[in-house]
């Protein structure tokens, strides 16, 4: 068994990111597992390096050490990086577009906004399947108006992607209905998150996957891939976000719930406390070390247990 965080280097942590690795490590170790970490670096304008330095600095002071991963490689399947891995991500998209799925699209965002209204209340657009050519696999023709620069999209089929989340249960979703085709590499060469994490969940060789439950949709879209590649899909395990006073998801904005206050301010065993009050593992707010709640975990209730009554506050 082996679990991953995979934070982006786009800031400082928060209690929420917190919240999110201690959860995973807690259930890679509560079921004699091991722990990875990745940095997922994909948008060269938003990563950057010192930020993945603190991450790994706060894990470290937290009591969190990883396994395997990190900025130094550790283990087998590295680069565990994935600015670093565009060569592993190109030999697989080479698979996918000997399948015939694949096509290139040069819709910009502002188009498909204006062809397609906001699905539910999330802002989440369909993509309508503007550039898909009427007969896939074909070789797309380049005309005078093709001058920009074309994303790779992904092909879905009209079924229903099933599984079962560790909190929410059995879950279903139609991408055609819900996504529509989806990006693999953007227009301007950087590679889609969809894309770049089943591939490295696959070779690393992770069986399961915790995270936020806003990313409840993208397990479906990428366990559409782990069919596509040939690989076996991991297990999700999808939990509440941790959200601030005025009930909104945590960000760099919520100053006094980020790692600089939090060190300046707390201990590491009172900030793992704060995390854990959180998730439900606890009942009062009090400080712990990770080998104590570990020991929570493992004498008073299973993993699923946990993930079943997590309620990030």
């Amino acid at each position: 068994m082996k679990g991953r965080f995979a934070p982006s280097p786009s800031g400082r942590m928060h209690l929420g990111n917190v919240y999110t690795a201690l959860l995973s490590r807690l259930s890679a170790y509560s079921q004699g597992g091991s722990w990875l970490l990745r940095i997922e670096d994909l948008d060269p304008q938003r990563s950057r390096y010192e930020h993945a330095r603190m991450i790994e600095d706060d894990l470290d002071w937290l009591g969190l050490a990883w396994d395997e991963g990190g900025l130094d490689d550790r283990g087998d399947a590295g680069p565990y990086s994935q600015s670093r891995r565009s060569d592993i991500y190109e030999a697989f998209l080479e698979r996918l577009t000997a399948t015939g799925r694949t096509y290139p699209c040069r819709c910009t965002r502002a188009e498909i906004m204006a062809t397609q209204a906001p699905h539910q209340s999330d802002g989440r657009v369909i993509y309508g399947g503007h550039c898909r050519p009427r007969r896939l696999g074909g070789n797309a023709v380049e005309t005078e108006s093709d001058s920009r620069k074309a994303a790779v999209r992904l092909c879905v089929t009209d079924e229903d992607i099933c599984f079962v989340d560790g909190v929410k249960g059995p879950q279903s979703f139609n991408l055609t209905r819900e996504v529509g085709d989806f990006i693999l590499r953007r227009a301007d060469g950087a590679w889609a998150y969809q894309l770049a994490v089943v591939v490295d969940d696959a070779l690393m060789g992770v069986t399961e996957v915790l995270r936020g439950d806003d990313l409840l949709l993208s397990a479906a879209q990428q366990i559409y891939l782990y069919r596509l590649l040939g690989f076996e899909a991991p297990r999700f395990v999808h939990v509440p976000l941790v959200c601030n006073e005025e009930g909104r998801r945590l960000s760099k904005r919520d100053a006094p719930m980020g790692m600089s206050y939090l060190r300046q301010h707390h201990t590491a065993e009172e900030v793992l406390g704060m995390a854990a009050f959180r998730v439900g593992i606890i009942r009062e707010e009090q400080p712990l070390s990770f080998s104590e709640l570990l020991e929570l975990v493992s004498t008073e209730q299973s993993a699923d247990g946990l993930f079943r009554s997590s309620g990030a506050k």
